[in-house]
């Protein structure tokens, strides 16, 4: 089943899709425009794996890891389908990364890699854009690259994991724009769920609504102000999002993300 969260007359409710539209938990149903799209998951804590896939750092003159190269990311980032992001008018390069987002459904710890999917309840898509300006050193992504508000649009679904039979064999595509930009498939992982829920729980404790981002192949460019990015994993469903710039936000002020408002 495809589920959804999001705001609508006051409220944020639980949602699931019936014939292109939305069914609220309280039985109404509306059109998927009268809504606000929150993240589908409240998240935890989010794991982002860097370098995930070989052809992505050959892209970036990287050489590819030998083990997982995780770094954290903060609720600030996180917004929902349909958001804006904010491009800043200092950033050069910008580029989108398409994910496949893992939810962990009930706490892991020192878990084999083959019983790694009994902790798994769904996935989700998600877009970790990243501005190669802010780069600093060998530390790769850096805080100020990954953790910046509005920058990781998620959602617009969860998907119950026993809808996805093999998350190992789905592709990834992204659009700018209407044109094709990035294709992949989560086969040519360097280091696959199993591996990484393994890897993690070693050393920590993973909770329930904890995420795993996996990753983005090859195919990463620019965008500018103005694009609207689609990000798309096979049957889990495609996140809308487009770029704006400083003048939208007003970056004089605090940014406030959808998350806050609500």
């Amino acid at each position: 089943m495809k589920r959804a969260r999001v705001a609508y007359a006051g409220a944020i409710h639980g949602a699931v899709e019936v014939d292109d539209q939305l069914k609220l938990e309280d039985g109404r149903i509306v059109d998927e425009s009268e809504v606000i799209w929150l993240p589908p998951v409240k998240p935890r804590t989010v794991f982002a794996l860097g370098l995930n896939y070989a052809d992505h750092a050959k892209e970036l003159a990287f050489n590819a890891p030998t083990e997982p190269l995780v770094f954290l990311k903060g609720s600030n980032t996180f917004v929902g389908h349909r958001a804006e992001t904010l491009r800043p008018a200092d950033a050069t390069y910008m580029h989108y990364e398409c994910e496949l987002a893992v939810v962990i459904g009930r706490e892991a710890r020192n878990v084999k890699r083959e019983n790694a999917y009994d902790y798994v309840s769904g996935y989700t898509v998600a877009n970790d854009y990243a501005i190669r300006d802010y780069l600093e050193n060998y530390y790769r992504p850096n805080l100020r690259v990954k953790n910046r508000d509005t920058c990781t649009p998620i959602g617009p679904w969860f998907v119950d994991k026993e809808d996805i039979p093999d998350p190992m064999n789905l592709t990834l595509r992204t659009y700018v724009n209407g044109e094709l930009t990035q294709h992949g498939s989560t086969k040519d992982m360097i280091f696959g769920i199993p591996l990484l829920i393994e890897y993690l729980s070693s050393f920590m404790t993973l909770n329930k609504d904890d995420i795993i981002l996996t990753g983005t192949p090859k195919g990463s460019v620019d965008t500018v102000v103005g694009d609207v990015v689609v990000t798309e994993v096979e049957g889990i469903g495609r996140l809308v999002n487009t770029i704006v710039g400083d003048e939208t936000f007003n970056v004089s002020k605090p940014l406030q993300p959808a998350e806050k408002l609500i």
